[in-house]
């Protein structure tokens, strides 16, 4: 009994404190402010997470109607060259004049109807989000629709997840304007939107999610939360529904690879961080030389673009467009080591100047087909080294992918959703890791800017500018 009464030296001080603490002062007025925060709270939630779905609709019949068309016109791009290229002659110029009457009349919708619709869209989409410029949602989602599948459609070297990404963001304005929405709850169903059609172009309804909480909106307030996961699923809903529910690439599984092969994925990461920066600062540089043509016509832009485009596209039909075809090859490991360098470079320029010309048209395609001939490229270039411990050289171009596109965006966590949900391949998780936060030190470390991020500034800088100039003409006239 004695020694059930005696106390632990060392726990009295310890229970006398905890006994002294003092009680936290609560006044009533702050316990009501507290209990009206979350009644509103509540009451928004209501409000707006079934404007969110709605706006996941939307967003997902747009994207269905978007990718269906652009598959309709890349097949019967494929078949119209392939038959020409048969007849012999001056049949190089027909890959030349597709690219140059697609790029010509994209870019002269964007400068006719919506400046606001060139290129990935993102940026601007940012800019309204951060309250910095306004966004015409009819204008950007016609001009971006069909500007997109001429751009895309006639082969320019870009993507459709960038466009479907504004295209769902100015549904999500649409929906908030004509339910006579509050501006707090438009943005919030923007971002929303924006969320959706990246869902709805991959089928990756996470991925979606995550870039707008990483990329997008950075703001991780619940209400945003759980508005963007409702248009996200929703929008991949409908696009599965009308699509069908395969993977956007489909490859073949892999097994976990050995952690004696780790150092190689860290190696890929090296290289796609320092390949990043060169395509970031390669991709600012192509925009300010076609800055020195914004007063030419667009016909002679187009011209320019289909030139260089199309000739290459003529040798390389499989480099045209999106590079679904040449990304298939490299995940599966079909590619020789000379024609990858071949491809990367000729690709390389494609997109620079397909994006710097102005055209509706976005970077996430171009920026995975690019980063697939990367990592197959090391994979390769470590199976000759170590031949018996790799035996699939194409597990490194699925990691490159989401490290290449870590190095350009700056949005890991978006990269390794993104490629587990397009391939399938969640057995390549710590490689993705390593070989992501890897592209992502070198970037930082070279002192590069997310891509997004320059864009978006100079799309603001060009904005004043042009408010500049027509505050001048006004007051001259």
């Amino acid at each position: 009994m004695n020694e059930e009464k005696q106390c632990d030296p060392e726990e009295a001080p310890a229970r006398r404190t905890f006994e002294q603490e003092p009680l936290i002062k609560v006044t009533l007025r702050e316990v009501q402010e507290e209990i009206e925060d979350q009644r509103n709270a509540r009451s928004l939630r209501k409000r707006l997470l079934p404007r969110a779905l709605l706006v996941g609709v939307i967003a997902g019949l747009i994207a269905v109607a978007f990718r269906y068309s652009l598959r309709v016109i890349e097949e019967w791009r494929t078949e119209f060259l392939i038959q020409k290229s048969e007849e012999g002659g001056w049949t190089v110029l027909f890959p030349v004049l597709l690219v140059s009457l697609g790029a010509g009349l994209s870019v002269w919708m964007v400068r006719t109807w919506s400046p606001a619709a060139s290129g990935s869209g993102i940026p601007q989409l940012k800019g309204v989000l951060l309250h910095l410029r306004r966004m015409n949602w009819l204008s950007v989602l016609l001009v971006k629709f069909f500007g997109g599948l001429l751009a895309m459609g006639s082969g320019m070297a870009l993507g459709r997840e960038g466009p479907m990404v504004q295209m769902g963001g100015a549904s999500g304005k649409m929906v908030g304007r004509l339910l006579g929405m509050t501006k707090a709850e438009r943005f919030i169903l923007i971002a929303a939107g924006a969320g959706a059609g990246l869902s709805a172009a991959f089928n990756a309804p996470l991925a979606g999610l995550i870039f707008v909480l990483e990329e997008i909106n950075r703001v991780f307030a619940p209400v945003v939360f759980f508005a963007g996961l409702l248009a996200t699923v929703a929008a991949d809903t409908v696009s599965r529904f009308a699509l069908g529910q395969e993977p956007v690439m489909v490859v073949q599984p892999f097994e976990i690879p050995s952690l004696s092969v780790f150092p190689v994925f860290l190696i890929v990461g090296m290289v796609a961080g320092f390949l990043g920066v060169v395509f970031n600062r390669s991709l600012v540089g192509s925009l300010r030389v076609f800055d020195r043509t914004r007063h030419w016509p667009a016909w002679a832009v187009g011209l320019s673009v289909g030139l260089t485009v199309g000739s290459a596209g003529w040798f390389f039909p499989s480099l045209l467009g999106s590079g679904h075809e040449v990304t298939g090859l490299a995940l599966s490991g079909e590619l020789a080591l000379g024609s990858l360098v071949i491809f990367f470079v000729i690709r390389f320029f494609m997109t620079m100047i397909s994006y710097g010309c102005g055209a509706p048209g976005g970077i996430f395609a171009p920026v995975l087909v690019l980063g697939s001939m990367v990592g197959l490229a090391v994979g390769l270039l470590a199976q000759m080294a170590y031949p018996e411990a790799i035996d699939e050289p194409g597990v490194f171009a699925v990691v490159a992918m989401a490290a290449f596109f870590t190095a350009v965006v700056r949005a890991p966590l978006t990269a390794i959703i993104l490629i587990l949900e397009m391939t399938n391949s969640y057995s390549l998780m710590l490689p993705l890791l390593g070989a992501c936060l890897t592209a992502y030190m070198v970037a930082e470390g070279m002192n590069d800017r997310p891509i997004y991020e320059v864009l978006m500034e100079r799309d603001l800088r060009q904005q004043r500018d042009r408010v500049k100039v027509e505050t001048a003409a006004t007051a001259l006239s």
